[in-house]
């Protein structure tokens, strides 16, 4: 598969673009999976369960519809977005493609990378992404949501590494209100993006790679 990292901010227009061509393509048997790991400028994206007062300041950022699964939520500068174009079908068990297993598989890479950096990631039962323990109570630091077309995935995973946690403002982030979202940073671990970058390769090979049939 293609391990793409691109070093500029990615407008989101633009990324949907790629993903949706290389989705095709994957589908088609003539293109290669791809992980494009990538920042984008701030801006909030709604997922198709997005509630409408769950926008809490729509002139804050530009708003885009996705078409992943999920609510509301941030991408900005300091944020490692990680798109996975991956065919299902070369990942599954013996029989049908499971969707589910894919999700989990994601929250076990996340939790993977995390546990690099001396971070322990956990899930929890009725919310979304992956969540760490911060002042004494829980928040989210990785949000997770996909998108399958022809038993082919895509969206993916956002972490958040050092972005500005003030820009969360702006929403109700994946719809949950009685927690907080978090990041490397504020949690006082130090790192950049390159060293999020090999990490999150190297988790990736141990967690998806054994199971390509």
């Amino acid at each position: 598969m293609e391990w793409k990292i691109s070093t500029e901010p990615v407008e989101y227009p633009a990324a949907m673009e790629t993903m949706e061509r290389r989705v095709a393509g994957i589908a088609a048997g003539t293109a290669p999976e791809m992980a494009w790991l990538l920042e984008h400028p701030p801006l909030y994206t709604a997922g198709t369960s997005a509630k409408a007062p769950d926008l809490l300041d729509s002139a804050r950022f530009p708003v885009y519809p996705s078409g992943r699964g999920g609510q509301f939520t941030y991408h900005g500068p300091g944020q490692r977005v990680a798109y996975l174009m991956l065919d299902l079908r070369k990942r599954a068990l013996p029989g049908q493609p499971d969707i589910r297993r894919y999700v989990r598989r994601l929250e076990q890479w996340l939790i993977a990378t995390l546990a690099e950096f001396g971070v322990e990631g956990f899930t929890r039962e009725g919310r979304t992404g992956v969540w760490v323990s911060d002042k004494g109570g829980e928040a989210k630091i990785a949000a997770i949501g996909i998108r399958v077309r022809k038993w082919v995935a895509y969206h993916g995973i956002s972490l958040n590494v050092s972005p500005d946690l003030s820009h969360y403002s702006g929403i109700v982030p994946c719809g949950i209100r009685e927690h907080s979202v978090t990041s490397l940073a504020a949690i006082g671990i130090e790192t950049c993006m390159n060293e999020v970058d090999t990490v999150l390769n190297r988790t990736f090979m141990t967690t998806f790679e054994a199971e390509t049939v």
